[in-house]
C-alpha cells in the first residue's frame, strides 16, 4: 500500500534539514497517538498539506518518537502547532486550532516571503 500522505513525517535526523534549512515556510504539528485532541488535528493537518503542496511544509513530529526536540521547543502540551520561517520560530499555537485560522497564517508567511 503506497503512503500517499502529503505532509512530512519529522524525526532528529531531518529536522534541521526540512524545517531549519527550509526555504518555504513550515508547519510543525508535535503530536502522540494517544492524543485525543491530536486525532481531531490530523484530518486538518493533511488538508492543510494538500492545499500548501508547494507553497509550505507540513511536518508531523511524534513527541513519544522525538522527546528530545518536544523538549528543545518547550513543548508542554499536545497538540502544540510551531511554525517556522526561514528556519525561526515565529509563532506557537497549543490545542486544537481551526484550519482557517492555519491556512491564514502560512498565507501571511508565504506573501511575507515573497516580499524579500
Amino acid at each position: 500500500m503506497a503512503d500517499d500522505t502529503k505532509y512530512l513525517t519529522l524525526t532528529a535526523d531531518n529536522f534541521e534539514a526540512e524545517v531549519l534549512q527550509s526555504e518555504v515556510p513550515v508547519l510543525v504539528d508535535f503530536w502522540a497517538a494517544w492524543c485525543g485532541p491530536c486525532r481531531i488535528m490530523n484530518p486538518i493537518v493533511e488538508e492543510l498539506a494538500e492545499i500548501f503542496a508547494g507553497k509550505a511544509k507540513i511536518a508531523k513530529l511524534n513527541v513519544d518518537d522525538e522527546d528530545a526536540l518536544a523538549l528543545q521547543y518547550h513543548v508542554m502540551a499536545i497538540p502544540t502547532l510551531i511554525f517556522f520561517n526561514r528556519g525561526e520560530r515565529v509563532a506557537t499555537l497549543e490545542g486544537v486550532a481551526a484550519k482557517d485560522d492555519l491556512a491564514a497564517r502560512l498565507e501571511a508567511l508565504i506573501a511575507e516571503n515573497a516580499v524579500v
